[in-house]
């Protein structure tokens, strides 16, 4: 009966531990999203060490409670005070993890240290392009275009090529590459690429007032190869990020084309010669 008992009382403390650490850990986790809120008012702030701080201090609470409720059972009391030990912590965490999810927690804080992407860049990453929308212990969360999430470990991250379309400069430049026939007129063919470029709405003029007293072009477009079939041209087109870029690239493909055809310039398919021997 006595047995019982204390059987019953560990059972009740458990579950008050149990329920104090998923309140706590809810409460810090609604507190945390609050500031978060207020602190993303200001554009200029960078969310990302915040973001990753707030599932450190929630996996810690979850680590505490866990640590609390092993020592009321007197089997577990020994890993209880492992866990709450500040060595024992990472010994037995060490023990009990695998070597890729300390591999991806390691690699996770080196991401938040020295940030080579922040929370909103966008990014490249083993040919997988979106917007980065959290970074916490174990992975970083992307979305691309299509509102998919893409899931990456940290440690895969690490070993990665990154390309951060956001990082210290947002300016995107598009290169519209067009082949036209030899028989077309060239001169006339990039008139009209300068034209369509320069009077898109989303072109932007990236020229410093020296390049302006150099008088170097609003836009530039050169011939860039002769191929089998076509002569290749290829005009510089500026915009202030990523998505205005693409819809602009877009847009000027169209009203080339359109303007190419009011021209007469031939836009060709592939052609070959072929020589018949006797």
């Amino acid at each position: 009966m006595i047995d019982y008992l204390k059987d019953f009382r560990i059972g009740v403390f458990i579950t008050i531990i149990a329920i104090v650490t998923i309140a706590l850990g809810a409460i810090t986790d609604k507190v945390l999203r609050y500031f978060l809120y207020r602190k993303l008012s200001n554009k200029e702030y960078d969310a990302t060490g915040f973001r990753f701080l707030k599932h450190l201090i929630i996996t810690v609470i979850y680590i505490l409670g866990f640590a609390f409720a092993l020592i009321q059972i007197p089997e577990f009391k020994i890993i209880g005070h492992s866990f709450l030990a500040g060595a024992g912590v990472i010994s037995l965490v060490a023990g009990l993890a695998s070597q890729q999810a300390l591999s991806n927690i390691v690699s996770g804080i080196f991401l938040v240290i020295f940030k080579p992407f922040r929370i909103n860049d966008k990014i490249t990453i083993n040919g997988f392009v979106g917007t980065v929308e959290d970074i916490n212990l174990r992975q970083v969360v992307l979305k691309d275009a299509e509102n998919n999430r893409i899931i990456i470990p940290n440690s895969v991250i690490s070993n990665q090529i990154i390309v951060n379309t956001n990082m210290h400069d947002t300016k995107c430049c598009k290169i519209i590459e067009i082949g036209i026939g030899y028989d077309s007129d060239v001169e006339k063919a990039l008139e009209i690429m300068k034209e369509e470029v320069a009077g898109h709405p989303l072109f932007i003029d990236t020229r410093t007032a020296e390049n302006k007293k150099q008088k170097i072009p609003l836009v530039v477009a050169r011939v860039v190869a002769l191929a089998d079939s076509c002569v290749t041209l290829k005009a510089w087109a500026w915009a202030k990020n990523s998505t205005d870029g693409f819809i602009m690239y877009c847009d000027l493909l169209q009203s080339i084309k359109k303007r190419f055809d009011e021209a007469d310039i031939d836009i060709p398919y592939p052609q070959r010669v072929v020589t018949l021997k006797k």
